[in-house]
């Protein structure tokens, strides 16, 4: 038995050197078959979906102006408000580019666990009904619905441990559609991608365009290996999960969104001149031509487009 054991180490570690395999081997069918519950469908839509960036207070003005520099846009009035469900300060802003929604927050006080590690706020239609939801399919709320000067929100936590926040307005917004959806870029263990995955498509009633068990791994710094990546899409927008070892080089695991644009060349150089850092210079897959830069004030993203054929 133990002979048999060995054999089995020393194979696998051949192919963990040969770059073979970054997470475990591909079981999105059973993250798709498994029975979930019947829950409601609260997304209004993606233009409402918007990324949650912090950044210092005396960051904050360049920070959006570099943002809106570089994908164009909007924003709405800055202001100085309370967040949280106990007591705090902070400047909030919307960005509201063509490619995607921020909400910018520079707290004046310090940040109130656990504010700060959501990387999402997805607008619902009825947030009471969408707590529920989100605990129907394993979610976990880990601050309990409150009161905000414009509505109400709650924070939950799928499995894997990535942190969204839920809010509703009590006048609703009108936002004009996006020309591009922007991913959410969700990184996950093999260990928990299918618990994640099932949860988040009962949530957000979407659909898996795509789970390919050996990605290019270029894509999350590890060029000569390949990785399993899912890509889920639903009313809420884009999501992909990167299931990886978690041996992942700087700045991977830190871009909360990828931002898809028309030309990147132009995009990338519009970055530049407003500030912004080139982390992991433009490299090409077979589906897009991709960057990492990290804008002023520390907010790291991805912006890609499609690979011309």
């Amino acid at each position: 038995m133990r002979f048999n054991k060995n054999l089995a180490g020393i194979f696998l570690a051949a192919l963990l050197t040969a770059g073979v395999v970054v997470g475990l081997p591909h079981v999105g069918a059973s993250a798709q078959s498994a029975p979930t519950p019947e829950t409601v469908n609260v997304a209004v839509g993606a233009q409402f979906d918007t990324t949650h960036v912090y950044v210092a207070p005396e960051d904050f003005d360049r920070f959006v102006a570099s943002l809106v520099a570089t994908f164009g846009g909007t924003t709405t009035k800055q202001g100085v408000f309370t967040v949280t469900p106990t007591p705090s300060s902070t400047m909030s802003q919307l960005v509201l580019t063509p490619a995607g929604s921020v909400s910018v927050f520079g707290f004046k006080t310090p940040v109130p666990y656990p504010f700060g590690a959501e990387r999402t706020g997805y607008l619902v239609t009825d947030l009471d009904a969408a707590v529920r939801a989100a605990r129907a399919t394993g979610a976990d709320v880990i601050v309990a619905p409150f009161n905000d000067p414009i509505g109400k929100d709650a924070v939950i936590q799928w499995p894997g441990g990535v942190n969204t926040q839920l809010y509703w307005h009590t006048t609703p917004p009108s936002y004009a559609p996006l020309q591009t959806i922007p991913e959410n870029l969700v990184y996950v263990s093999p260990d928990t991608v299918d618990a994640f995955v099932r949860s988040f498509l009962a949530f957000s009633h979407g659909s898996v365009v795509s789970d390919d068990a050996h990605a290019p791994a270029v894509e999350i710094g590890r060029p000569a290996e390949t990785y399993r990546r899912v890509r889920i899409e639903s009313k809420f927008g884009k999501l992909t999960a990167l299931v990886t070892d978690g041996h992942l080089p700087y700045p991977y695991g830190r871009e909360m969104t990828g931002y898809e644009v028309a030309n990147l060349a132009d995009t990338l150089a519009k970055a530049k001149a407003a500030g912004a850092d080139v982390l992991v210079p433009p490299y090409k897959t077979d589906e897009r031509d991709a960057v990492v830069v990290q804008f002023p004030g520390g907010y790291l993203a991805e912006i890609h487009s499609a690979a011309k054929k």
